[in-house]
């Protein structure tokens, strides 16, 4: 299948401002789906509420569009009851890690096979620029006019803590990179959690002056760096990108069927 064919063309034009990464994250997304050869009925997206989540409205997959902070929550549900689907979790700041935050470390604490995709525009857009727990100290926004207090999580940091046995960050300029690390995801037995640094120039470009889109993602070349580089040595400030974590652990569903085998009076 061709990418084109994973897309609802009826619902295009997206409703996404104006130099947006979500739509970078959603071109990755369906190049990795095409590139893994899944038909579209083996696919479930689950999202909840937020600029990030309007991305199930757009594929051409089985969706599931839930409450705020409460994705991760149904997408456990799914794939308890369909392990054999391929369940994907597009979620942004407060989906994630502010009124889902428990739902997150959770899901990477039991190590359910699904794919976490974090979609960091360090801002909530959809409800008007308010900050939010992936801000940082410092950062203006319409509830921080004078500069935010709050310190920010480190999302690579809090899921490899909880659980998750894949972990990775990228950004929407090494957009071939965040295709990989998708695909990658999604093949993973096990809770994957890939976190893209992605741009909102309407409301956190504009309020910390970071400029356009163009010089938004100009920013994530010049302030990334690979995982354990020479220049992350010269300059701890950068961020580093890449996998964190890839590793093995007994995956729940699998676990939860041997429970099952007991309870019936087999053998596990």
């Amino acid at each position: 299948m061709a990418v084109k064919d994973y897309i609802r063309e009826r619902f295009f034009p997206h409703l996404w401002c104006p130099g947006c990464g979500h739509g970078i994250v959603l071109n990755s997304l369906l190049r990795a789906v095409e590139q893994l050869g899944m038909s579209k009925n083996e696919i479930v997206m689950v999202s909840g509420i937020g600029c990030s989540s309007r991305i199930s409205g757009y594929v051409d997959f089985h969706t599931l569009h839930t409450l705020h902070g409460r994705a991760l929550a149904f997408a456990t549900g799914v794939k308890m009851s369909k392990p054999e689907l391929n369940v994907i979790v597009p979620m942004g700041d407060g989906d994630a890690l502010a009124i889902g935050g428990n739902h997150f470390i959770h899901a990477a604490r039991r190590n359910i096979a699904m794919t976490a995709l974090v979609m960091n525009n360090r801002i909530y857009g959809m409800t008007g620029g308010q900050y939010s727990p992936l801000s940082g100290y410092g950062c203006q926004a319409t509830t921080s006019p004078f500069g935010n207090i709050d310190y920010s999580f480190d999302i690579a940091e809090l899921a490899k803590a909880a659980g998750a046995t894949y972990v990775a960050r990228t950004t929407t300029y090494h957009a071939k990179q965040m295709t990989e690390m998708i695909r990658d995801a999604v093949l993973h037995d096990g809770f994957s959690v890939v976190e893209i640094l992605t741009q909102c120039p309407t409301y956190y470009g504009r309020r910390n002056r970071l400029g356009d889109a163009a010089e938004m993602m100009d920013w994530y070349k010049s302030h990334t760096t690979p995982i354990g580089s020479k220049a992350k040595e010269e300059n701890p400030s950068l961020i580093e990108r890449g996998v964190f974590v890839q590793r093995d652990k007994p995956e729940y569903c699998t676990e939860y069927d041997k429970v099952i085998e007991k309870a019936r009076g087999g053998q596990a």
